[in-house]
């Protein structure tokens, strides 16, 4: 069985003063994969400027917008329609044995083709007080333990929107133990890395409406590299692994690979930046 989601991105932006010229980049376009197809893609922006799409450095599809005017306001829409395949995210054989788990991942060749995923980054940086704040078990499989560390951080922070930002590090987040999607994420990321586990930071969109915790704009969850099974969605928002509702866009090592708008504006005074995000899904008949 199969849905067919619509998907709505909006921003505006609204400036103090004139903007003589600006430079965009939405990273905002959902990935075509095995689960994930087109319909149609649609972007559109309140001044007429020209959108360009190209690729970025991890291979993600981004919009380039350039306006060539002065404005004081610029709103956004794009509206994306695809069709993503139901998949049951257990459909895997887990069984393999911890010792060969823990070998795989302590071998040299592996932490090299890893390398970019293993690594500490400025929002996964585990302060060395909190080094044990979460052990995993060298008697349960790497599977098993991912499943307790998804639970935990879960546990561990509470969800509360407007607490931290995208600069706010992940000692503020321990500290406070609030914080929302991306603040889950990174310590996810930030605890299974420095258990020696690739783990991805993913962005994308979340059919919300059902029960998930998670705001009005995106969605972060991780995806984690078991040696037996591949790379497999964890959202410890909500203590789940990732399913047919979580629709993604990229991954990177962190938010800043993965931030949905990026630019550069020359002009000065104050601004209103206001984004939101609609999902709405169908079954395909």
């Amino acid at each position: 069985m199969s849905l067919e989601y619509s998907i709505t991105y909006s921003a505006e932006n609204q400036y103090e003063n004139w903007i003589g010229e600006a430079f965009w980049q939405f990273l905002i376009i959902p990935l075509a994969n095995d689960t994930q197809s087109f319909i149609s893609v649609d972007f559109s922006n309140s001044i007429n400027a020209d959108n360009q799409f190209s690729t970025n450095g991890y291979g993600f599809r981004t919009i380039r917008v350039h306006p060539k005017q002065r404005f004081k306001l610029i709103s956004f829409e794009a509206v994306f329609k695809l069709i993503k395949q139901e998949s049951n995210p257990f459909d895997f054989n887990s069984g393999s044995d911890p010792a060969s788990d823990f070998e795989r991942i302590g071998d040299i060749d592996f932490k090299v083709d890893f390398e970019p995923f293993l690594k500490a980054t400025l929002f996964t940086h585990l302060p060395p007080e909190h080094h044990l704040i979460f052990q995993f078990d060298r008697n349960l499989t790497v599977w098993d333990n991912l499943q307790a560390l998804n639970h935990w951080t879960y546990l561990h922070i509470q969800f509360k929107a407007g607490v931290t930002s995208v600069h706010t590090t992940l000692a503020e987040v321990i500290n406070m133990k609030h914080g929302v999607c991306q603040d889950f994420a990174h310590l996810f990321c930030a605890i299974s890395r420095s258990n020696g586990i690739p783990t991805r930071y993913v962005s994308g969109y979340l059919h919300q409406g059902i029960g998930y915790l998670g705001d009005s704009q995106m969605h972060a969850w991780v995806e984690a590299f078991l040696p037996s099974i591949g790379w497999v969605g964890f959202d410890p928002t909500n203590n789940l692994l990732a399913n047919s509702d979580y629709i993604k866009i990229a991954h990177g090592k962190d938010y800043s690979d993965c931030s949905p708008l990026k630019g550069v504006i020359y002009g000065k005074g104050s601004n209103e930046t206001s984004h939101t995000v609609q999902v709405s899904a169908q079954q395909q008949q």
